[in-house]
């Protein structure tokens, strides 16, 4: 099972997250494409950071909201998404080729990311975009209870997909995320070391009612704003190691 974290996010003068601190333990890097964060400097240095270390390069598209951090939903038609998740994955591939490296999967950021998981008209726009572009990029989406419907839809496309399960973040019984405003949404070290272990050992990921929760995963989401979180991740790729 695969870390993936999201990275490249700082633009201009302004640089946030910790990541060449992350970058050594993580196993793909979801980099920022300039639509939420990220610039052109920003893009070609953490590209450069992830080919240093072996890391596998994901696009991170989002929606073109610098001021919110594409964490609020714009109400774009499918063909306007379509058009925004090319637009940012051809720039981003545009540096990995000027590295000598290439694209190996998108995964949208924030609202988009949120949207597409409960419309399948916004979930189809990405999925062709990415069968539009390259059909051997994979796309990364949450792994849910509609898993196999979601593998279907990237069948009739051509694509393939990644699931994913996030390390920090508690699940309701239907395997939605808990909302960030209810309490308990977020989990604390051992709350995410206790998810992470039971997803190696067992397979399922245990909902915040005991509820467990068996989908196929293939990446696990975590998240490194501080120097906490770095050796928060540091622990976690070790117990991924020792399994």
């Amino acid at each position: 099972m695969k870390l993936n974290c999201d990275m490249g996010e700082g633009f201009g003068r302004y640089s946030f997250g910790w990541d060449e601190g992350i970058m050594p333990h993580v196993h793909m890097a979801n980099i920022a494409c300039g639509f939420h964060a990220g610039d052109p400097g920003v893009m070609a240095e953490t590209v450069r950071l992830a080919k240093e270390h072996g890391v596998e390069i994901g696009a991170h598209p989002g929606y073109p909201d610098l001021q919110g951090f594409g964490r609020r939903n714009m109400g774009l038609l499918p063909g306007e998404v379509r058009g925004i998740v090319l637009y940012q994955a051809g720039a981003l591939d545009a540096f990995c080729r000027a590295s000598g490296t290439q694209l190996s999967y998108v995964k949208p950021h924030g609202a988009l990311y949120n949207t597409m998981m409960r419309d399948d008209a916004v979930l189809g726009a990405v999925m062709d975009a990415v069968g539009a572009y390259n059909p051997q990029v994979r796309l990364m989406l949450q792994a849910t209870a509609r898993y196999e419907h979601h593998q279907e839809m990237a069948a009739k496309r051509g694509i393939a997909l990644y699931l994913e399960a996030f390390a920090d973040r508690a699940y309701e019984e239907d395997g939605a995320l808990r909302n960030r405003a209810l309490e308990g949404a977020v989990l604390d070290g051992a709350g995410i070391r206790e998810r992470v272990s039971t997803l190696c050992e067992k397979g399922v990921i245990v909902a915040i009612t005991g509820k467990e929760l068996k989908f196929p995963v293939d990446s696990i989401c975590v998240h490194g704003d501080n120097e906490s979180g770095v050796k928060q991740i540091a622990t976690i790729r070790a117990m991924l190691e020792a399994k």
